[in-house]
Protein backbone atom coordinates (compact mmCIF):
# COMPACT_ATOMS: atom_id res chain seq x y z
CA UNK A 1 0.00 0.00 0.00
CA UNK A 2 1.31 3.15 -0.86
CA UNK A 3 1.43 6.29 1.48
CA UNK A 4 2.43 9.82 1.59
CA UNK A 5 2.30 11.42 4.63
CA UNK A 6 3.40 15.65 4.78
CA UNK A 7 4.47 17.35 8.09
CA UNK A 8 6.05 20.02 9.04
CA UNK A 9 3.06 22.97 8.07
CA UNK A 10 1.73 24.97 11.11
CA UNK A 11 0.97 28.76 11.41
CA UNK A 12 4.53 30.88 11.24
CA UNK A 13 4.39 35.11 10.30
CA UNK A 14 5.17 36.33 7.29
CA UNK A 15 8.97 36.59 6.46
CA UNK A 16 9.30 33.25 8.77
CA UNK A 17 10.73 30.13 7.25
CA UNK A 18 9.13 26.23 7.34
CA UNK A 19 10.55 23.37 6.23
CA UNK A 20 7.98 20.46 4.80
CA UNK A 21 8.05 16.88 4.40
CA UNK A 22 7.08 13.79 3.04
CA UNK A 23 7.53 10.55 3.74
CA UNK A 24 6.83 7.66 1.49
CA UNK A 25 6.02 4.14 2.19
CA UNK A 26 5.03 1.20 -0.36
CA UNK A 27 7.46 3.19 -3.06
CA UNK A 28 10.92 3.99 -3.54
CA UNK A 29 10.91 7.76 -4.22
CA UNK A 30 13.86 7.33 -6.18
CA UNK A 31 11.97 6.47 -9.58
CA UNK A 32 9.38 8.54 -9.08
CA UNK A 33 9.00 12.34 -10.10
CA UNK A 34 8.33 14.14 -6.57
CA UNK A 35 6.15 16.83 -6.58
CA UNK A 36 4.42 19.46 -3.88
CA UNK A 37 1.56 20.88 -5.02
CA UNK A 38 -0.62 23.55 -3.09
CA UNK A 39 -4.25 24.60 -2.71
CA UNK A 40 -5.41 27.91 -1.23
CA UNK A 41 -8.96 28.71 -0.41
CA UNK A 42 -10.86 29.03 -3.20
CA UNK A 43 -7.93 28.32 -5.56
CA UNK A 44 -7.18 25.54 -8.05
CA UNK A 45 -4.33 23.07 -6.64
CA UNK A 46 -1.07 24.52 -8.23
CA UNK A 47 1.95 23.19 -9.00
CA UNK A 48 5.14 24.75 -6.84
CA UNK A 49 7.77 22.29 -7.22
CA UNK A 50 8.75 19.33 -8.54
CA UNK A 51 12.32 16.84 -8.71
CA UNK A 52 13.07 14.10 -10.67
CA UNK A 53 14.85 10.84 -10.30
CA UNK A 54 17.70 12.41 -11.45
CA UNK A 55 18.28 15.34 -9.26
CA UNK A 56 16.99 17.76 -11.49
CA UNK A 57 14.44 20.50 -9.85
CA UNK A 58 11.58 22.57 -11.32
CA UNK A 59 9.86 25.32 -9.94
CA UNK A 60 6.91 27.93 -10.06
CA UNK A 61 7.79 31.68 -10.81
CA UNK A 62 5.49 32.53 -7.66
CA UNK A 63 8.26 30.63 -5.76
CA UNK A 64 11.68 31.17 -6.94
CA UNK A 65 13.98 31.89 -5.07
CA UNK A 66 12.41 31.27 -2.06
CA UNK A 67 11.32 27.41 -2.33
CA UNK A 68 13.56 24.78 -2.42
CA UNK A 69 12.70 20.99 -2.94
CA UNK A 70 15.10 18.23 -1.99
CA UNK A 71 14.98 14.57 -1.81
CA UNK A 72 16.73 11.97 0.73
CA UNK A 73 16.58 8.69 -1.19
CA UNK A 74 18.20 6.62 1.48
CA UNK A 75 15.12 8.04 3.96
CA UNK A 76 12.55 7.93 1.11
CA UNK A 77 11.91 11.45 1.98
CA UNK A 78 10.94 14.58 0.14
CA UNK A 79 11.21 17.80 1.91
CA UNK A 80 10.24 21.65 0.84
CA UNK A 81 12.36 24.56 2.44
CA UNK A 82 9.99 27.96 2.25
CA UNK A 83 11.65 30.82 3.24
CA UNK A 84 10.57 34.36 3.28
CA UNK A 85 6.86 33.42 3.86
CA UNK A 86 3.95 35.89 1.84
CA UNK A 87 0.33 35.52 3.31
CA UNK A 88 -0.47 34.70 -0.45
CA UNK A 89 1.53 31.55 0.43
CA UNK A 90 -1.20 30.60 3.00
CA UNK A 91 -2.46 26.68 2.03
CA UNK A 92 -3.03 22.83 2.24
CA UNK A 93 0.37 21.76 0.82
CA UNK A 94 0.38 18.02 -0.61
CA UNK A 95 2.92 15.74 -2.00
CA UNK A 96 2.75 13.42 -4.86
CA UNK A 97 4.74 10.88 -6.60
CA UNK A 98 4.56 10.28 -10.27
CA UNK A 99 5.80 7.86 -12.56
CA UNK A 100 5.29 7.07 -16.02
CA UNK A 101 6.23 3.98 -16.98
CA UNK A 102 7.74 2.70 -20.62
CA UNK A 103 4.32 1.42 -21.62
CA UNK A 104 3.12 5.11 -20.99
CA UNK A 105 1.01 4.07 -17.94
CA UNK A 106 0.94 6.48 -15.24
CA UNK A 107 0.50 6.22 -11.68
CA UNK A 108 0.17 8.96 -9.54
CA UNK A 109 -0.28 9.11 -5.75
CA UNK A 110 -1.21 12.01 -3.30
CA UNK A 111 -0.82 12.81 0.38
CA UNK A 112 -3.58 13.99 2.44
CA UNK A 113 -2.03 17.68 2.90
CA UNK A 114 -0.29 19.67 5.53
CA UNK A 115 -1.78 23.38 6.22
CA UNK A 116 0.59 26.20 5.94
CA UNK A 117 -1.35 29.50 7.31
CA UNK A 118 1.11 32.89 6.91
CA UNK A 119 -0.15 35.42 9.42
CA UNK A 120 0.55 39.43 7.98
Amino acid sequence: QVQLVESGGGLVQAGGSLRLSCAASGIPISINIMRWYRQAPGKQRELVAGIASGGSTTDADSVKDRFTISRDDAKNTVDLQINSLKAEDTAVYYCSAFRRTNFGKIYEWWGQGTQVTVSS
